[in-house]
C-alpha cells in the first residue's frame, strides 16, 4: 500500500470526528450567522499567518537526503504567500474590523495548534510537519467550497467575503494532488510513522480550534 493511503486510512477516526465538529455541522446545515463566520475566520487568520514561518521553519532544518522535500516546502511558500490578508480581506467584506482582527489574540486552542507545529519542527522532526499539512489541506479541499455557499446562503454575504474558504476549496485540489505524490515517495517507516502521529494530533488539536468558535468573539471586530 502506496504510503499516501495508509495515512488517509490511519487517520479515518480522527478524520470523521473532526468533519462531525458542531462548528463544521453548523456550517453545511445553513445555520451559520455572520458573527460565528467572523469568528471563524479570525481564529483562521490566527494560525494562516504562521503558515510562511512555519514552512520556512521545517526547510531550513530537514537534512541534506531530503532535499526533495526541501524543494517541495519552497513550492508550497510560492503558493501560500499572502493568504493571511485573505483572511482579512473576508472579514473586512463581512462589514467587521480587519485591523482589530489582525492585533486580536488567538484563542488557546488556536495557539496551542501552532506551538505544538513549532515544537514538532524544532524539537522532535521537520518530516512531522507534513501532518500538519495533511490535515488542514485535506479538510479544506473535503469541505470549504460547500460550507461557503451555505453560509453565503444563510447569511447573505457576498462572493468576496469567502476568498479565503474558496480558495482552499475545490481549486485545491491540485494541492492534494501534489501532497499525495510527495507522500508516496516517503519510504521510511519511522518516517511514515511520525507524520500519522502528527497529522492524529492535529486533527484533534483542529478539531479545538473550531470547538473555540464562538459568536461573540466577533463582536469586538464589528467596525
Amino acid at each position: 500500500m502506496r504510503f499516501f493511503q495508509q495515512l488517509q486510512d490511519s487517520t479515518r477516526i480522527e478524520r470523521e470526528q473532526l468533519l462531525a465538529n458542531p462548528l463544521v455541522t453548523m456550517a453545511l446545515s445553513g445555520e451559520m450567522g455572520r458573527d460565528t463566520y467572523v469568528a471563524f475566520l479570525c481564529q483562521a487568520y490566527h494560525h494562516v499567518k504562521h503558515t510562511l514561518p512555519l514552512l520556512m521553519a521545517a526547510g531550513s532544518r530537514l537534512p541534506q537526503d531530503k532535499e526533495w522535500l526541501r524543494e517541495a516546502l519552497a513550492e508550497y511558500i510560492e503558493e501560500e504567500l499572502g493568504h493571511q490578508e485573505w483572511v482579512l480581506n473576508d472579514i473586512e467584506a463581512c462589514g467587521y474590523d480587519k485591523e482589530k482582527a489582525r492585533h486580536s489574540q488567538p484563542n488557546r486552542a488556536t495557539e496551542m495548534m501552532v506551538a505544538y507545529a513549532y515544537h514538532i519542527i524544532d524539537r522532535v522532526d521537520p518530516v512531522g510537519f507534513f501532518g500538519m499539512v495533511h490535515v488542514l489541506e485535506g479538510t479544506s479541499v473535503t469541505v470549504a467550497d460547500e460550507a461557503a455557499a451555505c453560509i453565503a446562503s444563510s447569511t447573505g454575504l457576498p462572493a468576496k467575503a469567502f476568498s479565503y474558504l474558496r480558495s482552499h476549496g475545490a481549486l485545491d485540489i491540485e494541492h492534494v494532488a501534489f501532497f499525495r505524490k510527495l507522500m508516496d515517495r516517503i519510504e521510511d517507516p519511522c518516517d511514515q510513522q511520525l507524520i500519522i502521529h502528527c497529522a492524529r494530533n492535529f486533527y484533534h488539536l483542529y478539531a479545538e480550534v473550531y470547538s473555540s468558535v464562538a459568536a461573540e468573539q466577533s463582536q469586538r471586530l464589528v467596525a
